[in-house]
């Protein structure tokens, strides 16, 4: 049984790799380690990792989420297509290569625009690629904290981050108020994405959605 490790938790393993050597140094640990892998989620294309070797014991979460919520909501981060367009290059390289559907905003014509993004995806993949993809879907979970942070920097985000309408609140462990799509609604978002996956990408396992 091989036991997954996530090495990129608090930050994005791609972009620190363009300015330090651990990363790679990880990826070369883990190539060696027959009962472990290194997995890490990433919204940045750095081709430097292609050349590394991992020998498929180090999975690559690619983020993705439709264009125009990709626009709003992931500032200085890799276009949409460019992370799709790069997932056969790192099969290629010997990766694992994964998808983080995430987050998943419901707005407006929500599911209409991941049912385009899904279509774009499959046109995207080689027979490689496909048969190894498995995704993970997570809808928002958003805070009281960082919506007040958001509004003095970048407002027009919180107009879908932050819907009262939408949203029930939770007590944090940390004294904060974390708020997530209301328990019944939620359960129908889910099923609706999860479907909608099934019928646009029957060839990708859903690892879990929540």
């Amino acid at each position: 049984m091989t036991g997954v490790y996530d090495i990129g938790e608090n930050s994005d393993c791609s972009v620190d790799a363009t300015i330090s050597g651990n990363v790679r140094d990880l990826v070369e640990l883990f190539r060696g380690l027959p009962n472990a892998k290194a997995s890490f989620a990433t919204k940045y294309v750095n081709p430097d990792l292609l050349d590394w070797d991992p020998r498929g014991r180090t999975r690559i979460r690619f983020s993705l989420m439709p264009a125009a919520d990709s626009r709003l909501l992931d500032i200085r981060t890799s276009p949409i297509a460019d992370r799709m367009a790069a997932i056969d290059d790192f099969v290629s390289a010997g990766y694992e290569v994964h998808v983080n559907f995430s987050p998943v905003v419901v707005r407006d014509g929500w599911l209409e625009d991941w049912a385009e993004l899904l279509d774009q995806l499959g046109d995207a993949l080689s027979p490689a690629a496909r048969e190894q993809l498995a995704a993970e879907v997570v809808f928002l979970t958003h805070n009281d904290r960082l919506h007040e942070v958001n509004l003095g920097w970048h407002p027009k985000a919180e107009q879908v981050l932050w819907r009262p309408d939408l949203q029930q609140p939770k007590r944090s462990q940390t004294g904060g108020w974390n708020v997530r799509y209301r328990t019944g609604h939620k359960g129908r978002y889910v099923a609706a994405l999860t479907e909608l996956i099934a019928d646009r990408l029957p060839f990708c396992r859903v690892r879990y959605a929540f």
